[in-house]
């Protein structure tokens, strides 16, 4: 974490809020269980992406999420993946990081623009095979994709909420030298 910088649930939702509550009629919740998006219905007429348990990263990893998923994803509770819980054996954690690299890699953007300490999540803690897990190997992939998306062009609302992030917590821009100083 960058020294002198506080990080506040509530600052991180009133800067999602205020970036994307009119323009993409969604919203960042804090939740006390799992994190789970919802989109508008009749019950709610605003789109919610609810992160777990208060958590300053949750919050910033499930907006990751959000940036990822395309349109039609976006009307569809928790956009439509099916989730495979922890215990994952080496195929399936495989699997795992290919589908968590990108937004894994925004959220490692997020944290640079909030001046946050990151760390990849292989989210698989109860697996029976040591060897399953490759955190170093996850990590190295996580930052080459952000080192592509920086070179390549970011998706349009992860480029926004990292400015937003950048103006509130008055950070440098991000830089793909910075990638690896940082891990």
């Amino acid at each position: 974490m960058t020294a002198g910088l506080t990080h506040t649930i509530e600052d991180v939702i009133d800067v999602f809020n205020a970036t994307f509550a009119e323009s993409h009629n969604t919203r960042l919740i804090s939740g006390s269980h799992e994190p789970l998006y919802l989109p508008s219905s009749n019950r709610c007429s605003y789109h919610r992406i609810v992160f777990a348990h208060g958590f300053y990263r949750s919050a910033l990893h499930e907006i990751a999420h959000w940036c990822v998923a395309g349109r039609v994803r976006r009307h569809l509770v928790d956009y439509g993946y099916w989730y495979k819980p922890d215990g994952r054996n080496g195929d399936e954690q495989r699997q795992f990081e290919q589908v968590e690299c990108k937004p894994q890699a925004l959220e490692l953007l997020f944290c640079l623009s909030a001046g946050h300490d990151f760390e990849v999540s292989c989210d698989n803690l109860a697996a029976a095979d040591p060897d399953a897990v490759n955190v170093a190997a996850f990590d190295q992939a996580v930052r080459a994709q952000l080192a592509d998306y920086l070179q390549t062009g970011l998706p349009q609302r992860a480029a926004r909420f990292a400015t937003a992030l950048q103006q509130f917590y008055r950070t440098p821009e991000i830089e793909v030298g910075r990638l690896y100083h940082a891990a």
